[in-house]
């Protein structure tokens, strides 16, 4: 095998060292973060450190690049308290992927992703994803070493189709379709290899 030092990362050219790094944790779960502005411009953009905090009560995280530029996401969920999570799936990750861009319009309309709202979170939903979360904001952490934020909400409620949820409480993404980001720009299909039992010694 190869050995890569620090000194070597850090004298990689900019672009390959993010690219390297970024794809060392493997793949993730491709999600769009759904946000709206107190003036009612909506937001949407692709995010691959989603995380789970806990289950009782319901929470979930994300990781916040640093703010020192424009950020969309952070200052909506700042001014509105809602977000949403949205699973990205094989029919839209291409779409998921156009939301990184830098865009003077919505990401909804630059992409031609749906959004759509419920009553309980003022965030817009993507209708094409097959698993939605909506969340209302319930605290962050600044990671000193970097200068990103650790963004927590709770869990208000979830759309999954009925389909894809099985008796354990188990999604099943590959009845969702759901795509894994491999880095910053590539997507992989998810393939169930088995369900485990519950460990023991």
């Amino acid at each position: 095998m190869k050995r890569i030092s620090q000194a070597d990362i850090l004298a990689m050219d900019n672009y390959y060292r993010t690219a390297f790094v970024n794809s060392l944790p493997g793949i993730r779960q491709a999600n769009l973060i759904g946000t709206i502005s107190k003036s009612g411009m909506t937001n949407v953009a692709v995010f691959n450190s989603i995380v789970h905090i806990g289950a009782h009560p319901p929470y979930m995280g994300f990781i916040m690049r640093p703010v020192s530029a424009e950020r969309h996401t952070y200052t909506n969920i700042k001014e509105t308290g809602f977000f949403t999570i949205n699973q990205v799936n094989e029919a839209i990750y291409t779409k998921a992927h156009q939301t990184s861009a830098r865009y003077e319009v919505s990401e909804f309309e630059a992409t031609g992703l749906t959004p759509v709202f419920s009553d309980a979170i003022q965030a817009p939903y993507v209708a094409e994803c097959n698993v939605r979360i909506g969340l209302t904001y319930k605290e962050e952490y600044p990671i000193l070493c970097n200068n990103t934020i650790l963004v927590i909400g709770e869990i208000s409620e979830v759309y999954v189709n009925e389909d894809a949820l099985n008796s354990d409480g188990i999604i099943q993404l590959q009845q969702t379709g759901a795509v894994g980001a491999g880095g910053l720009e590539t997507y992989y299909s998810l393939n169930k290899l088995m369900q485990l039992a519950y460990a023991k010694p």
